[in-house]
């Protein structure tokens, strides 16, 4: 694929008339990324299939009889496991959302872009869709001169087998994300007898399109281009940061030679000049131009180089993860690891582990069963037979736990105060909301004129739960 270009034409000096069409915007030159072997590769492959081990089988497993995670958003009920989570629970997101920021920011501050080389999505599914293009069209070489022959029928099948195997793994991948918002069992049957809903065909479709195009054309674009992360990571960086590096010092000067010739007799570096560090980047950059923020961080040129410098007999490192600092004082491993644990990184973790700890002690403390209790005001306090004076209420009553309970409902606060218009115990079902309306009563001789603070408590019938719920009102006697 091939970005269009703009072109004008520009007056230049020194000929007059002479009018010359210059480019404002560069021809993107497709990438096609050798092959690579090595730890680095090896991690970044586990990783895919972690994360596509979770993403993929997740919506198929189960829990108490229903899908074990599940964003029912037409429900408002939002299933992790045995953890149900209400819209009144939007907390937890912005923990999550907080917990994932100062994670991003320590692991770059510590090492870099270790995100984007190994489980960003965009980087993920790129890993696979090349995968697919290289088993069916060859290695980089023979997908280049490939694309540079006509149209054969050869051609046309490669091309077409391809991009049916693309096709087939954007809309799975489509199908699995809509899967977590409608139980995808039932899903599976919709689809089988091509009953979809509006949107759930909606959200399948553009998920599977964007997949598609954001690994299978565009690739490297999205991370030099679209992605924001690129542009700001350098304030996340600092001399000490571990990032993907050259060693200038050790590789020039470049230049070819044969194995066995010693390279300090040729006035050389070790670098050979073989461009694999070049070959093998998915962004098409060289590494041994400096650091550069399309660089992704995925360490395939560290691998791709110490593969030729094993060829070579030489050290491996000329490409590798070190520091700034490090490079320039000759600083050792060590000495290099221990400048890890400076300021911003000890503040990282500390607020970190501060938020994940906090969420769990109020995650693993909230209570069960959620209540709101307001004064009807549209209802007037009135006296009714035996001198009493009766205030209505409005109870909102919410089991966050797929267990059933039986509620008890009392007030205190006032001298007779009883509770009346509800049938107690209230009986709630697993993940049930309720709404009601019950009556307070006190009586008239008892109770001084005007309002009155109360305390209404909703409370297990069973004793084996201990929680309570206490919410303050007004008894209002004319």
């Amino acid at each position: 694929m091939v970005a269009n270009v703009k072109s004008i034409p520009i007056r230049t000096a020194g000929s007059p008339g002479a009018d010359v069409e210059q480019d404002l915007y560069e021809v993107r030159k497709k990438i096609y990324p050798r092959a690579v072997h090595g730890w680095f590769v090896r991690w970044r492959w586990a990783l895919v299939f972690a994360t596509q081990l979770v993403f993929y089988g997740t919506p198929w497993l189960s829990w108490n009889g229903r899908q074990a995670v599940l964003f029912d958003l037409g429900a408002r009920k939002f299933y992790i496991f045995g953890i149900l989570f209400w819209p009144q629970d939007f907390i937890y997101l912005t923990v999550l959302l907080m917990i994932s920021a100062y994670s991003l920011f320590l692991f770059t501050t510590v090492a870099g872009r270790l995100w984007c080389g190994y489980v960003c999505p965009q980087t993920v599914y790129t890993e696979i869709f090349l995968w697919i293009e290289r088993t069916i069209e060859g290695d980089h070489v023979a997908r280049k001169k490939l694309d540079d022959n006509h149209l054969t029928a050869r051609k046309f099948g490669l091309k077409a087998a391809k991009h049916t195997a693309w096709i087939a793994l954007s809309l799975w991948t489509g199908f699995t994300f809509v899967g977590f918002f409608t139980p995808i069992r039932t899903l599976a049957g919709e689809v089988a007898a091509f009953s979809l809903g509006p949107w759930e065909m909606f959200w399948m479709l553009f998920y599977a399109f964007a997949t598609y195009g954001n690994a299978g054309w565009m690739r490297e674009q999205v991370c030099k281009y679209m992605c924001p992360y690129a542009r700001f990571q350098g304030v996340m960086f600092d001399r000490d940061t571990l990032v993907i590096t050259y060693d200038e010092e050790r590789g020039e000067a470049r230049g070819a030679r044969s194995k066995k010739a010693d390279p300090r007799a040729l006035g050389l570096g070790d670098c050979v000049d073989c461009d694999i560090c070049v070959q093998v980047c998915p962004t098409g950059i060289d590494i041994r131009e400096g650091q550069q923020y399309e660089c992704i961080g995925c360490a395939a040129c560290i691998d791709g180089c110490d593969q030729v410098m094993d060829k070579m007999g030489y050290e491996r490192g000329l490409i590798r993860y070190a520091s700034l600092n490090s490079m320039k004082k000759h600083l050792g491993w060590m000495d290099m690891l221990r400048r890890i644990f400076r300021p911003r990184v000890l503040i990282y973790s500390a607020l970190l582990w501060v938020i994940i700890i906090a969420a769990s002690v109020t995650l693993f403390y909230r209570s069960p069963v959620k209540a709101d209790i307001i004064r009807d005001r549209n209802t007037m306090a009135r006296e009714v037979p035996g001198g009493l004076i009766e205030n209505v209420y409005r109870l909102q009553i919410m089991n966050t736990e797929e267990v059933a309970r039986k509620l008890s409902v009392t007030a205190t606060g006032l001298e007779g105060l009883s509770v009346s218009g509800i049938s107690l115990p209230i009986e709630m079902g697993p993940a049930e909301t309720r709404m009601l309306t019950f009556t307070l009563r006190a009586p008239v001789d008892r109770a001084p004129k005007g309002s009155s603070h109360i305390m209404i408590h909703v409370a297990p019938v069973d004793q084996q739960h201990d929680f309570a719920l206490h919410e303050k009102s007004i008894f209002f006697i004319p």
